[in-house]
């Protein structure tokens, strides 16, 4: 069983409605694909090189407590080391303008854009706003402070 909820998609006039709907690659997919739309036919990265690419969507999500995360294609990020460069994009539920997926070349070669391919997924998920409580201690735990790979491997 799956939970749905509506999203209102606009199409910017650089995108190609026909060729860039958001739909789900299977049923079990989890993202949608978002594509790189830009003016040019291909943009080349060079190594460690960062660039923003525009997605041609906007969106509205009508459910306050969901967000949509930008997260990087494990494919073309595995195989040509093209990933999100922030880690994940979050898109608020109350933000209007287009979607803009920023990549980084992680690899040790250019790697080229096209217009039109597949850049980036987008995943909508629960998020929650916290309401911070100053106290001047903090509950223990077994792992207390212990830092970064303390746990074990």
């Amino acid at each position: 069983m799956h939970n749905h909820i509506t999203v209102k998609i606009k199409f910017l006039p650089h995108s190609e409605p026909g060729e860039n709907g958001l739909e789900y690659a299977t049923s079990g997919s989890a993202g949608v694909d978002l594509k790189a739309w830009i003016q040019e036919n291909e943009i080349t990265l060079a190594p460690g090189q960062r660039h923003p690419f525009p997605a041609g969507v906007a969106l509205e999500i009508n459910e306050p407590s969901v967000a949509g995360f930008v997260f990087s294609r494990s494919g073309l990020g595995t195989k040509q080391g093209l990933v999100v460069s922030q880690g994940v994009g979050v898109i608020d539920p109350d933000y209007r303008g287009e979607i803009i997926v920023s990549l980084l070349n992680n690899s040790g070669e250019p790697k080229t854009v096209a217009r039109g391919q597949r850049i980036a997924q987008l995943i909508f998920m629960p998020w929650f706003k916290a309401r911070f409580e100053e106290v001047s201690e903090l509950s223990r735990t077994s792992r207390g402070a212990g830092g970064f790979g303390h746990s074990g491997e």
